[in-house]
């Protein structure tokens, strides 16, 4: 198809429910995306964070190969050994607990939900969350969001959910009642702007949940597999959740979610209580099987660590040369610039540049690179950023 083809086909057969980018993608490599024209981007922001051991990774596209014309799909009621391993790998690399497989970041929150309310057993429903959270777009997922402008259009919502301000203490205890059956959060708040819990914070919770029989559930979507620069944001935090849910980077491309629950309370879901047609199929868990093979062959967690301070120290420095950038935060390589300007013409500025980043909440540039990026790399696209900064803002 040409570009002018694909253009009207997607105005004439797909629903209007993003704002896309011009632009038309044919192959990717690493770091790299190449366009219909053959032009080079860095992509300092691959797939939302799905992308955690860059595009293609030999070792993901090797396990995919070998799977693909082996067995596609078989269900749930059937056994297979890449599930198998697969649930046993994040287990051993996280806490002792059972894995539930589905597809997506919001079906793995909407599994937590789920959860929680059988655990609660009728009596206790009340699930407290955040402001400025995101947990996906299913009715459930979408009523745990902190942030109104996604509830609009969609009303009424579910009932039984309270959010508060994130790490606000004072306003969790006064969130609880009799009925609290679970908190939900993000370690990093990433939709949110890259908002980073305190770890007091979240011992507080800890002890609060432990006392009270109640549910800590960790949003990981986005700090899972590596992100923070440890497997799981969990461990870089230092407190461990009752639920954790995953997706995103598990797949390395491919569409895989998982609800983790510790091993104490994993019998809450019996057959026939929740299920996914779809969840944890041979594939994309020999695909996810390779996205663990990747990072540790790579030993992307230690880079992720060392260049993620790199990239925090780079933007402190640009920090002092622009005004506009009130503050530089982040984890690992999750990383928000928070601007006092609106920051879409930077990004769009970078992209003409041949660097991929994003904006959140109006004025937050976000970065979040493949874990096995380079200096040299950061290094470019730190000059691109600058460039786009010194174009955009007087």
């Amino acid at each position: 198809m040409k570009k002018s083809e694909i253009f009207k086909t997607y105005d004439d057969c797909i629903l209007n429910t993003y704002t896309r980018v011009p632009a038309i993608f044919v192959k990717g490599k690493g770091m790299k995306l190449v366009d219909i024209n053959g032009k080079t981007y860095l992509d300092f922001f691959p797939g939302w964070g799905v992308n955690n051991v860059g595009h293609c990774h030999p070792k993901v596209m090797s396990a995919v190969r070998d799977q693909i014309d082996k067995l596609i799909h078989i269900p749930n009621n059937l056994y297979h050994p890449n599930q198998a391993k697969l649930a046993k790998e994040i287990i051993r690399t996280s806490f002792p607990g059972k894995v539930f497989f589905c597809n997506s970041g919001a079906e793995a929150c909407e599994a937590a939900i789920k959860f929680a309310r059988a655990y609660g057993k009728g009596e206790r429903f009340e699930i407290i969350t955040m402001e400025k959270s995101f947990h996906g777009r299913t009715l459930g997922a979408l009523t745990a969001t902190g942030q109104p402008k996604y509830h609009e259009g969609f009303s009424p919502l579910l009932q039984g959910f309270k959010t508060i301000p994130f790490n606000d203490i004072a306003a969790l205890k006064d969130a609880l009642t009799g009925k609290t059956i679970a908190i939900m959060l993000e370690l990093i708040q990433g939709e949110g702007g890259v908002n980073i819990a305190q770890a007091e914070y979240l011992k507080e919770i800890r002890a609060i949940c432990d006392e009270k029989d109640i549910l800590l559930i960790f949003d990981e979507v986005q700090t899972g597999i590596g992100r923070t620069g440890q497997m799981y944001g969990f461990q870089t935090f230092g407190v461990k959740p009752d639920l954790m849910t995953l997706a995103k980077a598990l797949g390395g491309g491919l569409p895989i979610g998982a609800l983790v629950a510790k091993k104490e309370i994993a019998e809450t879901f019996k057959p026939g209580m929740h299920a996914s047609t779809f969840g944890g199929s041979p594939l994309v868990c020999k695909a996810a099987l390779g996205v663990f093979k990747a990072i540790y062959s790579d030993k992307m967690l230690a880079n992720t660590k060392k260049i993620g301070a790199y990239a925090l120290e780079k933007l402190s420095e640009l920090k002092e040369k622009f005004n506009c950038i009130v503050d530089v935060r982040g984890v690992g390589l999750m990383i928000g610039i928070e601007l006092n300007v609106e920051g879409g013409s930077i990004v769009d500025e970078c992209f003409k540049q041949g660097l991929i980043i994003n904006c959140t909440q109006g004025n937050i540039l976000r970065i979040m690179p493949a874990l096995n990026v380079t200096k040299k790399q950061m290094d470019k696209a730190f000059y691109i950023l600058e460039k786009s900064l010194s174009h955009c803002v007087t």
